[in-house]
C-alpha cells in the first residue's frame, strides 16, 4: 500500500521547515543531592551483585563529560587500592576528622580500627549512607561551618582524591587555616590529591592552559557531579601538584612533609604537619 508523501510543518516568518514533534521547552537537569542519590542508590545495588552498577557523571564546565562506578566510594577495606589502605595506616592519634566523607568507607574502616572519627559532609544523602555503616558522629555542612563546634582533631583525612577542595588558589590558604584551628597539637592532614597540572592528557592540555590564560592553577577543575536527572551545583576542585601544594600550605599552620606517588601516573598521598 502507498502511504501519503508528508509536508512537513513551515515556519510561517522563515519558511523552514518545523518539527512540530520537538518540545517547545527541555529543561536541564535539576539540582540537589545528586552525590546523595548515588550513594543510596549504590547501597542499595550492593545488596543484588548482578544489578547493574550505579554509575556517576562528572561534567565539566567546558562540555567535556566523562563516567565513573560509584561502587568504590562504598566498598569496603579489602576491595580498596594498596594507596588508600596506606594512607589510613598514616593516621595517627584517635581524632580523626573525614572531610568528604561520601560513602563512609574511611569512616566505617577507622571506626574498626578503634578511633573516633566524624564524618564530614555537604550531601545529606551521604551522611545517610554512613549513619546506615554505623558511623555515628556525622556533621552537615563546610569544613568553615564545622569550624564553630569547637570540636579537636589529631588527623584531618582527605581520602579520595579530596585534596580537590581545597578549590583553588584562592580558597585554598583559608580551607588550610581553619582546619589549623581546628587542629590538636601534632595534628596531621592525609589527602589524595590528583595531580593533572603535568598530565599530558589530550583531554586535559586546551583545559590546563585556558586556566595558565586566566592567571589559575593550571589543574583546576570547575565540575558538576551528575546522577539520573539530579545535578549538584557546580563546584570548583583542585588537581595539583604536590609542589604546589606546598606552595598553598606556606604561612597556613601546615607544611608538606611527605608525599607517596601511587601506581598510577596522577595520583598521590600527601601528609602535612602542624607547624611547631
Amino acid at each position: 500500500m502507498n502511504t501519503p508523501a508528508v509536508t512537513p510543518a513551515t515556519d510561517r516568518e522563515s519558511g523552514q521547515p518545523r518539527n512540530t514533534h520537538a518540545p517547545e521547552h527541555r529543561p536541564g537537569p535539576r539540582t540537589g543531592d545528586a552525590i546523595g542519590d548515588m550513594l543510596l542508590a549504590a547501597r542499595r545495588t550492593a545488596a543484588h551483585p548482578a544489578a547493574a552498577p550505579v554509575l556517576q557523571i562528572i561534567e565539566r564546565d567546558d562540555g567535556f563529560v566523562q563516567s565513573a562506578p560509584v561502587a568504590s566510594w562504598i566498598a569496603p577495606i579489602d576491595q580498596w587500592p594498596d594507596e588508600d589502605r596506606q594512607a589510613l595506616d598514616l593516621v595517627k592519634g584517635r581524632r580523626v576528622l573525614d572531610i568528604g566523607a561520601g560513602g563512609g568507607r574511611a569512616a566505617r574502616a577507622l571506626l574498626d580500627r578503634g578511633h573516633d572519627v566524624t564524618a564530614l559532609d555537604v550531601s545529606p544523602g551521604a551522611l545517610e549512607v554512613c549513619r546506615q555503616r554505623g558511623v555515628q558522629s556525622l556533621a552537615h555542612g563546610t569544613v568553615d561551618e564545622h569550624s564553630g563546634s569547637g570540636a579537636r582533631y589529631d588527623n584531618f583525612l582527605l581520602l579520595g582524591a579530596n585534596l580537590g577542595l581545597l578549590e583553588s588558589r584562592e580558597r585554598a590558604p583559608w580551607f588550610l587555616r581553619v582546619l589549623a584551628a581546628m587542629a590538636a597539637p601534632g595534628a596531621v592532614i592525609i589527602g589524595q590529591g590528583h595531580n593533572i597540572t603535568d598530565s599530558q592528557a589530550p583531554q586535559h592540555l586546551p583545559y590546563n592552559q585556558r586556566n595558565l590564560r586566566a592567571g589559575r592553577i593550571a589543574g583546576q577543575r570547575t565540575l558538576r557531579i551528575r546522577y539520573r536527572d539530579v545535578t549538584t551545583s557546580w563546584f570548583h576542585y583542585l588537581c595539583l601538584a604536590p609542589h604546589e601544594l606546598a606552595v598553598l600550605a606556606a604561612g597556613t599552620g601546615w607544611r608538606l612533609t611527605d608525599t607517596a606517588p601511587s601506581d598510577t601516573a596522577t595520583s598521590y598521598i600527601a601528609t602535612l604537619t602542624l607547624s611547631a
